[in-house]
């Protein structure tokens, strides 16, 4: 039985993660300092023998005894509402936490794979977005934190690879969604579906024409698993193509709410992607991936999960005092 590490394995993404590695029929270690990620997401997998938590912060010294065939590396907050929140650990766990994995990985001869973002490219100049690009980020402005963080978290995972021969993957992610989502983490869907479920107005920021590609969430771990599998070291962009208005995207969330908000419109905050739409050329290519949901199917699938969640979950967002 092979045997993988799953950093941020609480949260979102990395939840979704531990359980299709678990089906695979790995040994999943997931670790997670709780920052922003929900045992919730992960207390049915905790009977299972297979399956080991973690509770610690990937910035500090990491210790797993004995064997480890994989890494992935999920930890960070992924909002805008977390990077203006909690700043200083968001840069820390795409730096600190980066180097403390890939020291690991060298240690125990495992392969690594590094969870890095759209937000790379910034607010782009050139659409849609390829690997090729090199960006257009504000270092100093609010969304640099995280922006540099996975950019720098990019560059030391290449130094891992090229100085000391470690097997590393970088999984370019645009933008996510589907059930185990936190409902007020500030990202368009969440939050209109939030403000959806408690009547209220749906919140557009600008005037709307900013665009998204939105991407269900087994989409994008089928494409994270066949990376991981390949013998590719480059980044690869995984994500959906079909590309929409902030203002299209409103309607259809009070078009599948069945409800009756207004749209109100306030500030785009400062250095807010005006487009965002993944060329995905690359992962055809190479790893004969492209996402099978259209955005119908996953929005109905992650608007039932959200209407089922208790009422405190419509309210509930808080971080540990320590934070």
């Amino acid at each position: 039985m092979k045997t993988i590490l799953i950093t941020g394995g609480a949260g979102f993404l990395g939840s979704h993660l531990c359980d299709r590695f678990i089906k695979e029929g790995y040994r999943v270690i997931a670790m997670d300092n709780l920052i922003t990620g929900s045992m919730q997401n992960i207390e049915h997998l905790m009977p299972l023998e297979n399956f080991q938590f973690y509770h610690h912060d990937v910035s500090k010294y990491i210790h797993v005894p004995g064997k480890l065939d994989y890494i992935l590396h999920f930890a960070s907050p992924a909002s805008p509402i977390d990077y203006l929140k909690i700043p200083i650990p968001t840069l820390k766990v795409g730096s600190l936490g980066t180097h403390n994995c890939l020291g690991l990985a060298l240690a125990k001869g495992a392969r690594m794979l590094i969870a890095s973002t759209s937000e790379v490219y910034g607010d782009p100049l050139v659409h849609p977005q390829n690997e090729d690009y090199w960006g257009n980020v504000n270092p100093v402005g609010p969304r640099g934190v995280y922006d540099e963080a996975k950019r720098f978290q990019e560059a030391m995972t290449m130094a891992y690879h090229t100085y000391h021969n470690v097997e590393t993957r970088i999984v370019r992610i645009f933008n996510t969604y589907g059930p185990r989502m936190r409902l007020n983490d500030g990202r368009a869907l969440p939050a209109f579906i939030g403000q959806a479920l408690r009547g209220e107005d749906i919140t557009v920021f600008g005037d709307g024409s900013q665009t998204r590609s939105f991407c269900y969430v087994d989409d994008l771990i089928e494409g994270i698993y066949r990376l991981l599998m390949s013998d590719y070291a480059q980044p690869i962009n995984i994500g959906n193509p079909d590309e929409i208005s902030i203002l299209d995207f409103a309607k259809e969330i009070i078009a599948l709410t069945g409800t009756d908000q207004k749209i109100v419109f306030k500030d785009l905050p400062k250095d807010d992607p005006k487009q965002r739409k993944p060329d995905i050329t690359r992962a055809k290519d190479i790893l004969k991936w492209e996402p099978k949901y259209s955005r119908s199917e996953g929005l109905k699938i992650t608007y039932d999960y959200f209407k089922a969640l208790p009422e405190e979950h419509l309210y509930k967002y808080a971080y540990p005092k320590e934070f």
